[in-house]
């Protein structure tokens, strides 16, 4: 079988005997004993649209489950968290071939490893995030900045993801998850929890300090969790158009909360926007403090009201010192930090559980609103 079939045409099927090893590109892989290939269910994006309200991005097929190749594993997919990245992939903002597999943010257990790999990681539970692999030698990887690597590739943009049953990984990228997380909630920690956890760090705020958070979904509800655990003395504001977003940032700790264009108590020292616009952009430049910072956390922004950046005023938004920091990609100190960090103060995304062929719909709620946390297909119970 070399290429996809939607659901229900194909039955799962035996490849090869339990207990033959079956040649991959290089090499050979290793598995349990008593593990089968199967033609695995995965959801795949062939091609670039604009979302709409009834739309169906992403295709049911069934495809060969893959191998891992040398120097990587293989997971058996537990869980896989939606992302509004996913979105900008989709809608073409960040350019992606087709058909793929979508998903950066899964969880599930090591099945198999290709030559080069410690047999013993078999049966080892890991999380793979939005960084897949990285050359590990040029200037950026040497000081620790693998997510600026030239070389970055990107789970679910380079290689396929985790909405699928199964997904391979360099094995030097499949970071462990630690016992007390179960996959539902471990798996938003590995983007939004990690992108988050980037933000918080670039936004360098001391304890006591003003923090605001431009937009309340997936990454800025663990923000604010993160901020309350890490800098209890600091208030914490929320700008978010959606009244039952700003109802939800009141509920789990924030200090205030407003619209876009609301004149919050205080002026923030740092503003963290993690909002596709924008608008949102010059809005949090006009509120910040004298010398305060805007971390930008989005992969790419909407056109759609790029004009308003003509409308800068330099006097109220840019002078006294104001910075722009945006974030770029993660790396695995920021995945292996904020599930340290879930697992020390025991923070858990709220979360809702869908099944695998529902990313659908999960993309859909997240483009036209209607939710709440973050979304995480539910693909296969642990072993």
């Amino acid at each position: 079988m070399r290429g996809p079939a939607r659901f229900g045409s194909l039955l799962p099927y035996r490849l090869a005997g339990a207990d033959v090893l079956v040649p991959a590109r290089r090499g050979r892989a290793r598995r349990r004993p008593d593990a089968t290939l199967h033609v695995m269910r995965a959801m795949q994006l062939q091609q670039v649209a604009t979302l709409q309200r009834d739309g169906r991005p992403l295709v049911a097929v069934a495809l060969e489950a893959p191998e891992p190749q040398t120097g990587e594993v293989r997971l058996r997919v537990h869980a896989c968290a939606v992302c509004h990245t996913e979105l900008d992939q989709i809608e073409g903002r960040v350019e992606t071939p087709t058909p793929r597999v979508l998903g950066h943010q899964a969880v599930g257990t090591i099945d198999a490893v290709g030559d080069g790999v410690d047999g013993s990681r078999i049966g080892e539970r890991v999380g793979v995030g939005w960084i897949a692999s990285a050359c590990g030698e040029c200037r950026w990887c040497e000081r620790g900045e693998e997510n600026l690597c030239p070389e970055f590739r990107a789970t679910g943009r380079d290689c396929d993801g985790g909405y699928a049953e199964f997904m391979t990984i360099p094995a030097a990228f499949a970071v462990p998850v630690p016992d007390g997380l179960d996959a539902a909630h471990a798996a938003p920690l590995l983007c939004a929890g990690a992108i988050g956890f980037r933000s918080l760090k670039l936004a360098g705020l001391v304890n006591g300090q003003v923090l605001a958070l431009t937009g309340f979904g997936a990454s800025n509800h663990l923000v604010l969790a993160l901020a309350r655990a890490r800098l209890p003395d600091s208030p914490v504001l929320v700008f978010a158009r959606d009244p039952d977003q700003r109802a939800q940032a009141l509920e789990l700790g924030a200090s205030w909360a407003g619209d876009t264009h609301d004149e919050p108590p205080t002026a923030p020292d740092a503003i963290i926007d993690t909002t596709p616009v924008w608008e949102t952009v010059l809005a949090a430049l006009e509120r910040l403090a004298p010398g305060g910072r805007l971390v930008i956390n989005a992969i790419a922004k909407e056109p759609g009201d790029r004009d308003r950046l003509a409308g800068l005023d330099y006097p109220s938004q840019l002078w006294k010192e104001k910075e722009i920091k945006s974030v770029a990609n993660v790396t695995r100190a920021d995945i292996r930090g904020v599930l340290e960090a879930a697992t020390e103060h025991e923070l858990r995304p709220q979360v809702t559980e869908l099944s695998l062929d529902d990313a659908n719909q999960a993309l859909t709620r997240i483009r036209f609103g209607g939710f709440r946390g973050a979304f995480v297909l539910r693909i296969a119970d642990p072993d």
